[in-house]
């Protein structure tokens, strides 16, 4: 009896022991004196942090829904900055407060230079936003444009560039065959359109949606993007990505590949219009849910990675680099430049 007694005794205390290492706890389930066992939950794995900053308006159109979503994700644990101009992305991109960022496609072969090849573009996401809106009717074509005054913002970017370069091909000499006057913000360029200070303006979404709404007698003339297609059919006209600095993803490279697979969802989530326009209001990336539920089918919102990022995109660059070398920071950039995962 007594070696039985110690037997017990003995896988008693091999039981309360391996009970307390397993971090279980037994706790009184009810007044009859029953027990529940209680198994400690295990803590989650531990996401990375990332920072991601967007622009306001098309580019930034791509993050609304995963921007609802983030706090579901198992592998990032995000945070969301909405600029409401390029250069305080740069910043923040530049400095490691943000570690992607959706910026137009010029800025990023910029930063790759500036900053040593140490960018990556990880995803294409806008296409041609741009549009010619004319208080009248005489712009029916490109070619109607000789001889007038063309209203613009984005000197020394993109909508500069693709003007230029549309002209040229049409047989218009942008310096000699028009006057091309660019304002500082899209606000004022709306503003001027709204009162009927300018007629003739090149827009892009979804300011040019902002501006037909305050003042009904504008329409679209011309879509920028069909123009480019006319006289480049074998480019694209890509406006906008998401990068990140090439040493982030080496070194976080799951995370990396668990954002594009969550970014490619959220773009393809814009095609419920509604639902979108309302989280880009909430979100700041477009100021009304009206504008932006007119806007978003023209924003051109697409999601284009891995080996099919540099077809689509090379022409593009390659025509850039001819209108002015130092549009895309002095050279198109190399193969490196695009992430592709193994």
């Amino acid at each position: 009896m007594k070696h039985t007694a110690k037997i017990l005794l003995t896988l008693l205390l091999t039981f309360a022991v391996a009970f307390t290492a397993c971090g279980c706890t037994t706790t009184p389930a009810n007044n009859d004196g029953d027990t529940t066992v209680t198994t400690a939950t295990t803590s989650p794995a531990k996401r990375t942090p990332i920072a991601v900053a967007g622009i306001q308006g098309p580019t930034g159109v791509g993050l609304a829904n995963l921007m609802k979503t983030a706090p579901n994700s198992k592998t990032i644990e995000y945070s969301f900055t909405i600029a409401t101009s390029p250069d305080e992305v740069v910043g923040k991109f530049s400095s490691g407060d943000v570690q992607i960022a959706s910026v137009p496609t010029n800025l990023a072969a910029k930063l790759y230079k500036k900053l040593g090849g140490d960018v990556q573009i990880l995803a294409l996401n806008t296409a041609g936003v741009l549009y010619m809106l004319e208080n009248g009717t005489s712009v029916q074509s490109v070619a109607d444009l000789r001889g007038k005054t063309i209203y613009s913002t984005g000197e020394g970017a993109n909508p500069e560039y693709v003007l230029r370069h549309i002209l040229k091909e049409n047989g218009i000499d942008p310096d000699k065959d028009v006057t091309i006057e660019f304002l500082a913000e899209n606000s004022e360029l709306v503003a001027k359109l709204a009162t009927g200070e300018i007629d003739l303006a090149m827009v892009p979404e979804p300011a040019a949606t902002t501006a037909m709404t305050k003042n009904p007698d504008l329409r679209m003339a011309l879509s920028m993007d069909a123009a480019w297609n006319a006289v480049e059919p074998d480019s694209s006209m890509m406006m906008g990505c998401v990068i990140a600095k090439k040493s982030f993803i080496q070194a976080n490279t799951a995370a990396i590949t668990a954002f594009l697979a969550e970014y490619k969802a959220s773009v393809k989530a814009t095609s419920d219009v509604d639902a979108t326009a309302k989280l880009c209001a909430d979100f700041g990336i477009i100021a009304a849910e009206p504008i932006a539920k007119k806007a978003i089918p023209r924003c051109n919102v697409v999601f284009v990675d891995g080996a099919d990022m540099k077809n689509t995109i090379q022409g593009y660059y390659e025509i850039l680099f001819e209108a002015d070398p130092t549009s895309i920071g002095g050279a198109v950039p190399n193969e490196d430049f695009y992430f592709v995962s193994k």
